[in-house]
Parts: C-alpha cells; sequence; structure tokens
C-alpha cells in the first residue's frame, strides 16, 4: 500500500446523536454520498444510550428546506413525524419599551427584500412617513404571520412556497427522524455505546475512543457531537472554552409545554419572543403544543420568580391556562477557542451556545456540517490546512451572532437593571459599537461586512435596528430616480401582500391538510 493510501481519509465518526449528531450525519452522508457509494469512505454515529438530548431548539432557520431536500428528506413525512409547522420569521413583541401596547412589537421576517444588501430599501424608508414598519412596507410576512397564514399551498409541490420559510419542530422527533432516514437511506452506521475513554497518539491526535465492551474504535476524523460535556475537543484535547457572559448574560432557561385549548386553535406562523423583566419569553407553535421557555439571566432573577413570570404569561396568552411542569437547562454563553483541533472537529453545543434569541444553534450545524463535506481533504497529512480554514470561518460567524444578538438589548428603553446593564458600553462588543458610530448616519449594508455569506446578513440588521425607537440620520437624499424605484416596489408590495392575504390557507388548515393528503413530490 503506497504512503498515499495509508494517509487517506476514509472513516468519520460522530460521537453523540441528537439532533446536532444526526443532522451533521445526514448532510456529510448526503454531500459525500459518492464516494460512500463506492466504499471509499464510512460514516459512523456513535451514541450513548444512556443520555437524553437537551432538545432546546424547536425552531429553524429558512436554511433547513434546502437541507431537508439535499438529504432527499420527504417534506409531507417529515412534517407528519416530526410534528412540524412552519416559521416565517420572529415577532419580539415589548423589546423597544416596557409599554404593553397592542403596536409594541417588531418583525424580523425570513424574505430578504430587493434593494435591501445595497441599502437603498432602509434609505427610502427613513425618507419616508413610516406610517408601516420596514417589514410591513417591504415584506408580505408581517402581514402574513399577523392573519395566521401560511407561507404555501397544498397544491405546492413539496419544498415550494410563496413566501421564505423554516421550520418549528418537535427536537426529539426530529432527531428520530433524521437517524431513520441517515441509517436506511444515507448509509451511515449506527452504535449505541457509551464513550469510556479517548486515546491520543504522540502528535496529539485521537487515536481511538473506548467503547466497552464494543473495544476500542478508530476513525480519521472524529466529530464531537456530545453536547455541553465536549468530551472529545473539550475534555480529551482540552481546547478552553471561552465565556462571553460578560456581553450576554442569559445563563438560564426554564421550559415548558403548552397544550392549546382545542384542537383547532392557531398556529402562529412564526416564533414569538417577549420581553421580560430580567430576559425573555419564547413562544413556539407547533401542531400539537407550543413550546415556551423564559430566558434568563441567573444574576438578576431567581428561580422562584422567574416562573411566576412565565407563569403570568402562560395565563395571559391561554385560555383555561393549566399548572406547568418546568424543566430548568442552565448553560453558559460562549464557544470554543478552536472548533477543529488537529482530527477533531466539533459541532452543534460541543463548540459553544448562546442563547436561542435567533434560533442560530442550528443553523451553525447546518453550517459547520456543510464546510467539512466541502472542505474534506483527501489525506489526513492536510487535515490542519482545512483545520485553519475553519476555525477562521466559525470565530468570525459566533463573534457576528454575538453581535447580532446583542444589537435586540442595546436598543431596548426597558429600565430594569438587566436591560440598563445591557447597554452599558463596557457589555457592548467593540465591532458591534463601532457598526453603531457608523449607522448614526448610515444604514446597514452588505458592504458593512466581511462575508459574501453572513451568518446575519444586513436586512437582518436593518429589520432589528429600525423595529424599535433607533433611526439613522441620513446625511444625503436619495436620487429621484431610485425613490421612484422603490415607491413602486411598496406598491408592488401591498398588491402581492393583498393578494395572498386572500390566497394562502389558515396556518393550522395546511398543516391538516398535508398530514391527510400530503404534498406533491419535487
Amino acid at each position: 500500500m503506497s504512503q498515499f493510501e495509508q494517509s487517506k481519509i476514509s472513516s468519520i465518526v460522530i460521537v453523540g446523536g441528537g439532533t446536532a449528531g444526526w443532522l451533521t450525519a445526514g448532510i456529510l452522508a448526503s454531500e459525500l454520498r459518492s464516494r460512500i457509494q463506492r466504499k471509499e469512505l464510512c460514516i459512523t454515529l456513535i451514541e450513548s444510550p444512556n443520555i437524553p438530548t437537551i432538545g432546546v431548539g424547536e425552531g429553524t432557520w429558512p436554511t433547513m428546506p434546502n437541507t431537508l431536500n439535499r438529504m432527499g428528506v420527504s417534506e409531507t413525512e417529515f412534517i407528519r413525524e416530526c410534528d412540524a409547522s412552519f416559521k416565517q420569521g420572529s415577532k419580539f413583541v415589548n423589546w423597544g419599551s416596557e409599554e404593553n401596547t397592542e403596536n409594541n412589537f417588531y418583525y424580523h421576517p425570513f424574505d430578504v427584500p430587493m434593494a435591501s444588501m445595497e441599502g437603498v430599501l432602509p434609505e427610502y424608508w427613513l425618507e419616508q412617513e413610516q406610517s408601516k414598519s420596514l417589514a410591513e412596507s417591504f415584506t408580505v410576512q408581517q402581514a402574513l404571520c399577523e392573519a395566521n397564514k401560511a407561507p404555501k399551498n397544498i397544491t405546492h409541490a413539496e419544498f415550494g412556497r410563496e413566501a421564505n420559510y423554516g421550520y418549528h419542530l418537535d427536537a426529539g422527533k426530529f432527531s428520530n427522524f433524521l437517524k431513520k432516514h441517515c441509517i436506511e437511506k444515507l448509509g451511515v452506521k449506527h452504535i449505541f455505546a457509551d464513550v469510556e475513554d479517548v486515546t491520543l497518539d504522540p502528535s496529539g491526535n485521537i487515536k481511538s475512543i473506548s467503547l466497552g465492551e464494543n473495544g476500542p474504535f478508530t476513525a480519521d476524523l472524529f466529530v464531537d457531537c456530545t453536547g455541553f460535556k465536549s468530551l472529545l475537543l473539550g475534555k480529551a484535547l482540552n481546547v478552553k472554552f471561552n465565556s462571553v457572559s460578560g456581553m450576554l448574560f442569559a445563563d438560564t432557561a426554564i421550559v415548558t409545554q403548552v397544550k392549546y385549548p382545542q384542537m383547532n386553535a392557531p398556529i402562529k406562523p412564526y416564533t414569538q419572543s417577549t420581553a421580560q423583566t430580567c430576559g425573555w419569553i419564547w413562544d413556539i407553535g407547533l401542531p400539537t403544543r407550543r413550546g415556551v421557555g423564559y430566558v434568563y439571566s441567573s444574576e438578576y432573577t431567581d428561580t422562584e420568580n422567574a416562573k411566576k413570570e412565565i407563569d403570568n404569561y402562560i395565563s395571559k396568552t391561554t385560555i383555561n391556562a393549566q399548572q406547568s411542569d418546568y424543566r430548568t437547562i442552565q448553560f453558559t454563553p460562549g464557544y470554543r477557542d478552536k472548533f477543529w483541533h488537529k482530527n477533531c472537529v466539533a459541532v452543534g453545543l460541543s463548540a459553544g451556545f448562546l442563547e436561542p434569541l435567533e434560533a442560530s444553534a442550528l443553523v451553525m450545524v447546518e453550517l459547520s456540517a456543510y464546510m467539512i463535506a466541502e472542505q474534506l481533504p483527501a489525506t489526513k497529512s492536510a487535515l490542519y490546512v482545512t483545520e485553519k480554514r475553519f476555525n477562521k470561518r466559525f470565530r468570525y460567524h459566533w463573534q457576528r451572532a454575538i453581535d447580532f444578538l446583542k444589537l435586540h438589548y442595546i436598543l431596548s428603553k426597558r429600565n430594569t437593571p438587566f436591560w440598563l446593564d445591557n447597554r452599558k458600553s463596557e457589555s457592548i462588543p467593540d465591532s458591534l459599537q463601532h457598526l453603531m458610530v457608523l449607522w448614526r448616519h448610515q444604514v446597514p449594508k452588505a458592504t458593512d461586512f466581511e462575508l459574501s455569506a453572513e451568518l446575519f446578513n444586513a436586512p437582518s440588521y436593518q429589520f432589528v435596528l429600525y423595529g424599535t425607537h433607533f433611526r439613522s440620520e441620513l446625511l444625503f437624499s436619495m436620487p429621484q430616480r431610485e425613490q421612484e424605484y422603490m415607491q413602486q416596489q411598496v406598491l408592488h408590495n401591498q398588491q402581492l401582500t393583498g393578494k395572498l392575504i386572500d390566497k394562502m390557507p389558515d396556518h393550522r388548515s395546511l398543516i391538516n391538510k398535508i398530514v391527510q393528503y400530503g404534498l406533491a413530490k419535487v
């Protein structure tokens, strides 16, 4: 056997199941399908039979439909088996101030309007009277969400749509669904076993993992999906964890499930985030229940008072609310100093975790798995090249995610200690402070950021920035030709919104039809 053959990457082991593990397995197996079919590559997932999944995240980004499609998943079966519904964006209630009024909210929709990346859209909006929000003026999704309308119809094919969407789903069911698909359709091998020990070679690479009765297990590349424990990257390879609790204060979530008062109750086609005294409450609508959780900082309140706040929220938003059973999840916001070290790469909670304000956890898994597949070298001797690229890219992604999440807090005028401290300059990253200096007199645009494929792009910053009281004071007027073009876009959006409000079905009605009849195959 030649030296090249000995060095060839032919085996990948994913340690840890759950959504992160099985989603990673599915993406790698589908993207590297030809190598698996030619028996040049073997992907194995090792899953503990004794560790329950965290299952905090029940919301995805609009990247997920494409991911499932590329994996060869049936959208109909996914919706049926994962208790899934459609998500068209996020609604932030009472974030701007403590006024509990009907209009104290803003949307971060999934649609990316024309001319928003270049900043033309918000410039035009800022020069007008602004009787409607930025999201309502230039996307159909605020109106669709407020009317509880679906983003597609039963006549659409799988993954077809009228408006951009992601999903809400049952995390446990999704993990099992992916497991079955990976094993039966994508050729992923599966072992139930606990990792008892990790052996390193003299160069610091992982040589093998000990699986008790199953003996030692070797691989060319190990993917750590062991959650907060980070058994491989954190524990065995001793890669440092960087806390960002000085910037993002939330460190605890209390989670519960809320039953609908009747089976035909509306399903919200968006994630609702409602600001509270020391954090915020998420409210996610699935077909059979709502997932509700309070994310807060233990530095500013205790569990007893947090439960009072979430109980109060549930009683106000639920008819005949019953006493809830809560699960408490504690976390330290932050990320690893390196995500890829030697022949090990961490994906999911083992790489890091920030509060689930914009559902960034699952998209980080998607992005990580795609980059591993795209950049996987032919030989083990070239792994260090991919390691450098991967770490540079994801260090940037995590830093930008912190900026974007922090932006939501610094724009608020709420005045409890938690919110006041969030606005102190020492808690705001320098990179975000620099952007805020820019945006005093200009709008966010694509050229403000380094990557063409940003984790959060310019329109996302625009929707959040101008969703509250903040307004950039523009020093230059828009040319007449561009004003006329944007007037046409506003008119077009009004017409399209009216058309879709009439055309699109009620969200629950569509879910019921998909469960009963299914969508047409792509």
